[in-house]
């Protein structure tokens, strides 16, 4: 699932609408319009005001009859889904990837430096090569690359790339050698980073891979980018995800500074959708929460009112926090990025401030850590509405995933992920382990709410393809017949509602968005197809119109 293009540029139709005054009533008849409302499912018709906000949702000779010089727009052959949210994405990291070497899908270190090799000749003398998106696992020997790997194609040049799940980075020797001389110890055979871990070779030199907590030894000696250059990549960001449909996103882990660019964007009308930002853990943002009360822009398409923490690694490189030893890597149970009395010590602050609280946790031990810390740190508070967060919720015991929902923790989980697993996730995990893994329709079963997204760019930001991951647990190509683990799919209702009124309700929002009735923000995706209609192998073709938030076309499909 993760073979995900880049193409660029997009074109908006957002500069031209606004340029233009709006009617004070605009209705529009399509021939399928789902609300994610359960009082009304269906409808024909809906009406917004000048104001972006819908007014009524219903038949169209009502609607026309009850706002007679309303501006009317008609798509009897299309269909109407409410503005998708992903409620689990990086904003800024889909902006970097879309301008470094794109890995994606690599399927051997020699594509790898094929692709690095084409890349380079974009780039000054000097500068960093930097890339995202190789999974080891794709290649025939499945094991972690070396920085000599790199070293023949690139002798002088730093390189640094990061792998699939942000989790792992691979360097060459020459940026090896700037992170050691700034950090003596890395060369240090018997010395880790706290809750990271470097590669090494026989002799105890750091091999070319550093995951978890040792990738910032590498960031501390890479070059800043300068303002022009951040821009552009939240522009590039914003652009992809409204033109895959996407009127809404959580950002996982999002900086004072790029809260700061977000806000610029915000103040000068560039941001197309809205983006619910999270606070990068116990840090400068999570601080500005405290001092100074919950954020929300004055346009309504920007906020911070929680805080992403970390327990664990990943599964792809072994960093999951496990109870028992990984199936394939005996004596390996895994990293707690977090120490648990240091993360118990956030979560409790973040509590104090009236923050809401979205943890990382992927293995069965990562897991449960969370679970007891909230059920401790909330204590008499837990049936209150905190709608704390497990974001992605990917491997649970069996004692544990009833454990959610009278804890009011929300599972927000992301289809793709279960799909691009499937192929080594057994192997990691055992055959009885497996079972709580990807749980979608346990979950839902057990009462918890699902908020659904794609935690790009670790995986493709459109919609459509976590929609038919969740509905068939099949690869693109079919695969495996019936499913993956098939008990665990969920209908497309479900799933809609994932992407839709639970990741709405997931991010305090749905009294604005998550559903197509009065009082709500018109946000909506206009599709050529029904959904409903097409088969599930069909829904990640489905072709996206346009999509819009405040009644504004914000991404209109040319072709």
């Amino acid at each position: 699932m993760r073979a995900w293009t880049l193409a660029l540029p997009l074109l908006f139709a957002c500069a031209a609408a606004s340029a233009a005054p709006r009617a004070e009533v605009t209705v529009l008849e399509a021939g399928h319009i789902y609300t994610s409302d359960p009082a009304q499912p269906q409808v024909k018709a809906i009406a917004w005001g000048r104001d972006g906000r819908l007014l009524a949702a219903g038949d169209p000779a009502v609607l026309v009859k009850q706002y007679p010089h309303a501006r009317r727009i008609s798509l009897p052959n299309a269909t109407l889904l409410p503005g998708l949210i992903d409620a689990h994405g990086h904003v800024m990291g889909l902006g970097w990837a879309l301008l470094q070497a794109n890995l994606v899908g690599s399927g051997s270190k020699q594509e790898v430096l094929a692709r690095l090799q084409a890349f380079e000749k974009t780039l000054a003398p000097g500068a960093w090569l930097t890339g995202s998106g190789w999974d080891q696992n794709d290649w025939p020997d499945k094991a972690f690359p070396t920085a000599a790997d790199l070293d023949a194609a690139f002798p002088d040049r730093p390189v640094w790339l990061e792998r699939i799940d942000g989790h792992a980075g691979w360097a060459n020797s020459a940026a090896l050698k700037l992170a050691v001389a700034r950090q003596p110890k890395m060369s240090d055979a018997g010395w880790q980073p706290e809750g990271g871990r470097i590669e090494r070779t026989a002799g105890g030199q750091p091999a070319g891979v550093l995951v978890d907590g040792a990738m910032p030894l590498m960031h501390a000696v890479m070059p800043a980018p300068d303002q022009a250059t951040r821009e552009r990549a939240l522009s590039l960001a914003v652009e992809t995800a409204v033109r895959n449909g996407l009127t809404g996103v959580h950002d996982m882990g999002t900086s004072r500074e790029d809260l700061a660019l977000m806000r610029q964007f915000a103040d000068q009308g560039r941001l197309p959708l809205r983006i619910d930002t999270y606070a990068d853990g116990d840090s400068g943002a999570l601080a500005d929460l405290c001092a100074n009360g919950l954020y929300t822009h004055a346009g309504g398409r920007l906020k911070m009112g929680g805080v992403k923490l970390y327990m664990d690694g990943a599964l792809g490189s072994r960093g999951a926090a496990l109870l028992q030893d990984y199936s394939d890597d005996h004596g390996n149970r895994g990293l707690l990025v977090t120490e648990p009395v240091a993360y118990a010590k956030a979560v409790a602050k973040a509590k104090s401030c009236g923050v809401q609280v979205a943890t990382h946790a992927i293995g069965d031990r990562g897991n449960r850590i969370v679970l007891d810390t909230y059920e401790k740190t909330l204590g008499a508070d837990r049936t209150r509405d905190h709608r704390w967060r497990v974001e992605h919720a990917q491997v649970l015991s069996p004692e544990d995933l009833p454990r959610f929902a009278p804890l009011g923790v929300i599972a927000s989980m992301q289809p793709t992920h279960a799909t691009s697993d499937m192929p080594w996730a057994q192997d990691r995990l055992g055959p009885q382990r497996i079972l709580g893994a990807y749980a979608w329709h346990q979950l839902l079963d057990s009462g918890a709410r699902l908020a659904l997204g794609s935690d790009f760019p670790v995986e493709s930001p459109d919609p459509r393809l976590g929609l038919y991951a969740a509905v068939t647990r099949q690869d693109r190509a079919g695969q495996p017949p019936g499913g993956w683990l098939p008990a665990q799919k969920l209908s497309l209702s479900e799933a809609l509602r994932g992407f839709t009124a639970d990741a709405a309700y997931a991010g305090f929002d749905e009294q604005q968005v998550g559903q197509l009735k009065a009082g709500l923000h018109a946000d909506f995706v206009v599709l050529d197809q029904d959904p409903f209609a097409v088969p599930e192998s069909a829904l990640d073709e489905l072709r996206i119109r346009s999509t819009w938030v405040d009644g504004e076309a914000v991404y209109q499909n040319k072709q």
